[in-house]
């Protein structure tokens, strides 16, 4: 038995029996018939062909508010408020179709026709695709039934809960229909609608992309508006999933509709009045931003930042509200604009014919006058003849495009590598809209653009989108500058991606708006939740003494970390590399001077003495390696105390040299005995009584106020310093000033033994080493006062180091010099020289 798809107009739900008992004795008898219940309504615009796509836009989108009672069949509700962006759609539509069916080499022999239908409003629109799948005719028999009135595809609509509510009807009848405007996500579920494809992205993404667009500016507090549809439900629900990921909270989250009474509308607007929130996200059609604008522009509601969703970003309309101001400055992700060559003089023409009511075809088939040629569009200005933005009317003509493949695909079948079972092809005679539909599942093109068109398999089209942001032209209108992209097949972290342009700011702010529900902690203090509100809601409350904020969860404090000079730092192995760099250059000295210690040269420079000052060096440079590792009770006693009696019985040493060589220098004069007075048992006495003077200071400093260790808290913010403290200044300064003094007696001496003969050349090095020393220690004062934390430490190291390093070059180079490599030179002739006879020993 075959049947023939037929539509049941809506009746009151008192359905007269016999009505129905006489559909069931049609059936019975076998009769293949079927009537048309009501009248159906005429497309707005038609082309016949071999094969017809249906359309449907909705050139009028505004309605008055009606309560339906349902006791009778909803008429056809009139609309107003003519949309030009819809009409260009339509009129895209069109285009694609013609220049298809003059394309040779794409569905030869076969013509594309099309049925249009402007119908508004979720019902209506219902009627339109209901009347593109059982045709106009009111009965179809065997002997009538020439020619199928279903459509092979249906275009359409830009919404996305009319495309919802007629995609559930007409794809129970394996119609496919294809949506370049309609982004809801659930339309990606195929169990639902399962002949559903579209040319624009799922919401899903342009959710991700808007969660990360918020957070990329710091808007971590932000209201939410949507269309209550699943367009806006869906929508802003995928958002706040994404927005929590990236640490954004939400204040509010309402919903309203065009259709709602007055009273909703303005409820929201007194959530947003008493809102804190500075930036909201209005996820919802051009029709609910206008009316939203306009209310909020009337009771003079100012200062947000909007982020919109495609659905109303990029709509010329908006200019003509009364809110508009109240947008510039809005941002939000659209898709890609692209050129159509061809589409600009088929626009004009339509426009031409309807602006002057005159016909430029003079073989149409038309009431229209025809045209005189002297009309003139110098002072006429529309968005419909602007090709500059091409966004959704490319996804118009995408769609076209791709019907076309999948007919084309289709009729060029060969036989045994068809889709079908066996690899069997389609009837291309009697084509059927589920034929169509397996082969729109695998079209894959490429457009004149070099854009690439497919489909995946919840009927997707990939995501990539562009940033804009409302801005005011010249023209007083509101243009859509692209200010970064979005692609969601690039990684993670390159996805979003900002270009130079300058972006203008709601209300016109120079600067980035903040919308934080509470400021950052500062450092030295931690988050607590408020109770009752969302996580981005907190007070900063002090950490306590030796904490800090934990910077990766910040309602917490975490002990702050303990810096000190340590050796697994670069600093402190450079330091105790030099440190034991110098203990091994001074054992090598020392190794060389004993190896010949019976020359005349160490003899001369007094070789106890010499000894002596090789191992208090040897301490100098081991006692800075006291001053790396972790300050203790202990070895911030040591460290002090070692380097200040170390250094003492070194410069002791130096003295007791400079006092021999000028003894010496009196003890070559006739009838001079001044030597016996400075013998080897007077030098030993004068370093150990220098010593001791310094033993003692340092007994009196651990005694009185020995150094501790000490943990600095005040110095930086984010660690703390452990360092050791000197206890007593004065014990510190002592120490450190009896260096001193040894020092510069010393200096003076050496200075006053310049004019000693060439040969006695001991008194220039001493000289020289201790303007180093001297110079060394001047410099560290106002250095070691201003070095910060651990590089305190490190200063008094280096001033050690070089002082050390200075004493050994200078008094100990130039005589291992002559000792090695100018051996001639180490005679007791050379060393007496011509005036001396006295050979000056111990």
């Amino acid at each position: 038995m075959r049947f023939t798809v037929c539509w049941l107009g809506l009746k009151s739900r008192a359905m007269p029996l016999l009505r129905l008992l006489f559909s069931v004795l049609l059936i019975g008898k076998g009769d293949s018939v079927c009537r048309l219940q009501g009248s159906a309504q005429p497309p707005e615009l038609a082309q016949d062909g071999d094969l017809v796509i249906g359309g449907i836009f909705s050139f009028r989108t505004g309605q008055d508010y009606v309560t339906n009672t349902f006791q009778s069949v909803p008429e056809v509700r009139k609309c107003k408020n003519f949309n030009l962006r819809e009409f260009k759609f339509a009129q895209t539509m069109i285009f694609a179709i013609n220049e298809i069916n003059n394309n040779p080499e794409m569905l030869p022999n076969v013509k594309l026709g099309y049925k249009i239908y402007d119908n508004c409003g979720t019902m209506d629109i219902l009627r339109a695709a209901l009347a593109l799948v059982s045709g106009l005719k009111g009965e179809i028999r065997d002997d009538n039934c020439t020619k199928a009135e279903t459509v092979q595809t249906i275009l359409g609509h830009s919404g996305s809960r009319p495309t919802i509510a007629f995609e559930q009807v007409v794809g129970r009848f394996h119609i496919p229909v294809i949506s370049h405007f309609a982004t809801c996500a659930c339309l990606s579920n195929k169990k639902e609608y399962p002949t559903f494809f579209r040319t624009i992205p799922s919401d899903y993404y342009q959710s991700k992309a808007l969660a990360k667009l918020v957070r990329h500016f710091g808007w971590t507090w932000i209201g939410a508006i949507a269309v209550n549809n699943k367009y806006g439900l869906n929508g802003v629900a995928a958002f706040v999933q994404g927005a929590q990921e990236n640490g954004v909270c939400i204040e509010y989250s309402e919903a309203f509709s065009s259709s709602d009474p007055p009273d909703r509308l303005q409820r929201i607007i007194e959530i947003i009045k008493h809102g804190t929130s500075k930036v909201i996200l209005a996820f919802m059609s051009h029709r609910e931003i206008k009316l939203l604008s306009t209310a909020l522009y009337k009771q003079n509601v100012t200062g947000l930042q909007w982020v919109g969703s495609d659905a109303w970003i990029t709509d010329h309309s908006l200019t003509d509200s009364e809110g508009h101001s109240i947008l510039v400055g809005s941002l939000g992700f659209t898709v890609s604009r692209a050129q159509i060559p061809g589409l600009e003089e088929h626009l004009r023409e339509d426009f031409w014919e309807n602006t002057f009511d005159c016909s430029l075809n003079e073989t149409a088939n038309t009431q229209r006058k025809p045209c005189s040629g002297f009309e003139s569009l110098q002072n006429v200005e529309s968005q419909f003849t602007d090709v500059s933005e091409l966004r959704f009317t490319n996804n118009v003509y995408k769609s076209v495009y791709a019907v076309a493949h999948a007919l084309d695909n289709l009729i060029k079948c060969e036989d045994g590598k068809g889709p079908f079972s066996t690899g069997g092809c389609a009837d291309i005679k009697h084509i059927q809209p589920w034929q169509v539909l397996q082969y729109l599942s695998t079209v894959n093109f490429t457009t004149g653009e070099g854009e690439r068109v497919y489909f995946d398999k919840n009927g997707d089209s990939p995501a990539r989108y562009e940033l804009v942001n409302l801005q005011m032209t010249n023209k007083g209108t509101m243009d859509g500058i692209t200010v970064g992209i979005y692609d969601a097949s690039f990684p993670e972290s390159h996805q979003f991606i900002m270009n130079n342009i300058p972006v203008v700011w709601g209300n016109g702010l120079t600067e980035v708006p903040v919308s934080v529900c509470s400021e950052s902690c500062l450092q030295g203090t931690h988050k607590v939740l408020q109770k009752g509100r969302p996580v981005c809601c907190y007070d900063c409350i002090p950490c306590p003494a030796g904490e800090i904020k934990n910077q990766c969860m910040q309602d917490a404090c975490i002990p702050k970390a303990i810096e000190f000079l340590v050796y697994d730092e670069i600093l402190g192995m450079l330091l105790a590399l030099f440190s034991l760099l110098g203990v091994f250059v001074t054992m090598i000295t020392t190794l060389v001077f004993y190896c010949h210690k019976e020359t005349p040269l160490v003899r001369a420079n007094n070789s106890e003495l010499s000894f002596l000052l090789l191992f208090s060096l040897t301490l100098c440079f081991l006692c800075s390696l006291t001053f790396i590792g972790r300050p203790s009770e202990w070895s911030c006693m040591l460290r002090h105390t070692a380097f200040g009696i170390t250094f003492v019985l070194c410069i002791s040493c130096v003295l007791g040299k400079t006092i021999v060589v000028l003894m010496a220098f009196r003890a070559t004069l006739p009838g001079s005995n001044v030597m016996k007075w400075f013998g080897p048992a007077q030098q030993r006495l004068s370093v150990l009584a220098f010593t001791l003077i310094q033993v003692l200071i340092c007994i009196l400093w651990l005694t009185i106020s020995p150094p501790f260790p000490f943990k600095n808290l005040l110095l930086y913010q984010d660690r703390i310093i452990l360092e050791c403290d000197l206890g007593s200044a004065v014990g510190f300064w002592a120490v450190l000033g009896y260096i001193g003094l040894l020092a510069v007696l010393c200096f003076i001496l050496a200075f006053l033994a310049r004019k000693l003969p060439d040969n006695f050349n001991e008194a220039k090095f001493i000289t020289f080493s201790m303007l180093i020393f001297c110079a060394v220690w001047i410099t560290f004062i106002p250095a070691y006062v201003s070095s910060p934390g651990k590089f305190t430490v490190a200063v008094e190291i280096f001033a050690i180091l070089a002082s050390s390093y200075g004493l050994l070059f200078c008094i100990f180079m130039p005589k291992c010099f002559i000792i090695l490599f100018r051996p001639e030179q180490n005679t007791k002739k050379h060393i007496m020289g011509k005036t001396f006879n006295n050979d000056i020993h111990h």
